[in-house]
């Protein structure tokens, strides 16, 4: 028997030796990814040059296995040893013992069955049952799936934001109701895409898999059908109606809280479902640990399989979002105007979107062309804060940042060249986004008079005009600047 001394020790170097690959392993992957998939895995053995490591879930095992196998490897056979080889033990949510899988093999962790509930109703003829989305009498292969055409993977834009969702989303819709992805549930706020990605999911699988049956349905509108089946006594044709779908996508499960009944029936077709391998995809406004209300049956069942957040989306994707509008509806506008439109609209896509389709409006009726003016008044209506003015000090604090220079050495006589190129760009920012006087930004430089900024403001248009590289480094800050302005 080994003793929990000797226990601790073997832990402890295996950690030991796991922290020195995380060393390596932190060189080859971004930060971000770095954090999510490497730094909650724990060693907890290494013996005969097999180190095993936990892993939180299947799905994380898969990842790891589907994304990083090669780093993995190559890592611990510079750590450990040309022979050494890695195991998985996946902690299992059902408090069992943990699962450990070799990396070179093909063994899966599933959730045990024992966690799943018998389920008492039977389909025999599926024609038989009431449809609430046709008439009766039609076929399975017949249901309308309810999905947008135009919501697809190609017009989806992928960011920092949503790329684990996106992500998880495509392998989704490659193998539907056959990965750890099980169900799968995308939470975030309101506009941030949930709906375009689920149903460009169920879309993509369709396409894929054109004799899977595919059904996306609201929320709101679930709650609404069990309701009539309810009053009509017609509660098993609707549950075994939603038993015959391979893919069941409904969008806003927050919505279910305040219907019990209507969680009782969706448990069972949940079961049902998840029994028979078929494909689960769920949206809400909220992580599941905050649907407050909604039956613990169910939470369980929603961390099975995997939890995607998409998060607000941030100004390059925003930006993405609306040059990819241009592109679609042949729309010309200019750089500095899409720039301000993505930079003031952050609430969520639809006002994004919105803004830009009333901005255009507004240049066509009133024949006008599309420019800052036009957009400032435009999304005065969209954006409840009032825009700030820059003045010469904090143009002065983003170019001393930019270039990286004490900002007292920007002000003083200094001749040295950074400081001198760092000083007349200053200037031409100043002469370009204030509305100060060439004496009045003089005097913001130790008091220099106006023929200086004059001078300094011609020697950056020359240089604009011959060094590219100059050219480069300015016009990058100048979108900075820009943006700031905006």
């Amino acid at each position: 028997m080994i003793s929990t001394q000797h226990a601790s020790s073997t832990n402890a170097n295996a950690q030991e030796l796991w922290d020195r690959c995380l060393v390596v392993i932190k060189d080859n992957v971004s930060w971000q990814q770095f954090n999510t998939w490497f730094a909650p895995i724990k060693a907890v053995d290494c013996k005969n040059n097999v180190l095993t490591i936990q892993v939180p879930s299947q799905f994380f095992y898969e990842w790891l296995e589907e994304h990083y196998v090669e780093l993995i490897g190559k890592t611990i056979r510079r750590v450990i040893g040309r022979e050494a080889r890695l195991e998985y033990r996946i902690q299992m949510d059902s408090g069992k013992k943990p699962a450990t899988i070799d990396i070179k093999g093909n063994t899966r962790a599933k959730p045990s069955k024992d966690n799943y509930v018998d389920m008492p109703l039977k389909v025999d003829d599926p024609r038989e049952f009431v449809n609430p989305f046709i008439i009766p009498g039609m076929k399975r292969m017949q249901i309308d799936p309810q999905l947008n055409a135009n919501l697809n993977f190609d017009n989806f834009i992928e960011g920092e934001c949503n790329r684990l969702a996106r992500t998880a989303g495509v392998h989704v819709a490659q193998k539907p109701g056959t990965t750890s992805f099980n169900p799968m549930m995308i939470f975030g706020g309101t506009g941030w895409g949930k709906t375009h990605l689920v149903q460009a999911i169920g879309n993509e699988v369709r396409r894929q898999h054109p004799h899977k049956s595919v059904l996306y349905v609201s929320g709101e509108k679930f709650i609404n059908q069990f309701i009539d089946h309810s009053q009509n006594k017609q509660i098993n044709d609707f549950i075994h109606f939603y038993q015959l779908i391979d893919v069941l996508i409904v969008d806003d499960i927050h919505l279910f809280v305040s219907a019990p009944k209507t969680q009782d029936a969706f448990y069972a077709i949940f079961s049902h479902l998840q029994q028979n391998g078929k494909q689960i995809i769920l949206t809400s406004d909220t992580a599941p640990k905050d649907l407050e209300g909604m039956n613990g049956r169910l939470l369980s069942r929603f961390r099975w399989g995997l939890t995607a957040e998409m998060l607000a989306p941030d100004y390059e994707t925003r930006k993405a979002i609306l040059e990819m509008k241009m592109h679609h509806e042949g729309l010309a506008v200019p750089d500095d105007v899409v720039q301000y439109v993505a930079y003031n609209i952050q609430s969520n896509i639809r006002d994004l979107e919105g803004a830009f389709i009333s901005l255009f409006a507004q240049a066509t009726l009133n024949k006008k062309e599309i420019d800052i003016d036009l957009a400032r008044r435009v999304l005065k209506n969209f954006v409840k804060a009032s825009f700030k003015e820059l003045n010469i000090e904090d143009i002065q604090q983003m170019v001393c940042k930019y270039f990286g220079i004490p900002y007292d050495e920007l002000l003083a006589k200094n001749r040295k060249q950074p400081i001198v190129e760092a000083r007349q760009i200053t200037m031409y920012l100043a002469k370009k986004f204030t509305k100060n006087s060439l004496k009045s930004i003089g005097e913001h430089f130790s008091g220099k008079d106006h023929t200086t900024v004059i001078h300094s403001c011609q020697k950056v248009e020359d240089l604009l005009h011959t060094d590219p590289a100059y050219r480069e480094r300015f016009l990058e800050l100048q979108q900075k600047v820009q943006l700031a302005a905006m």
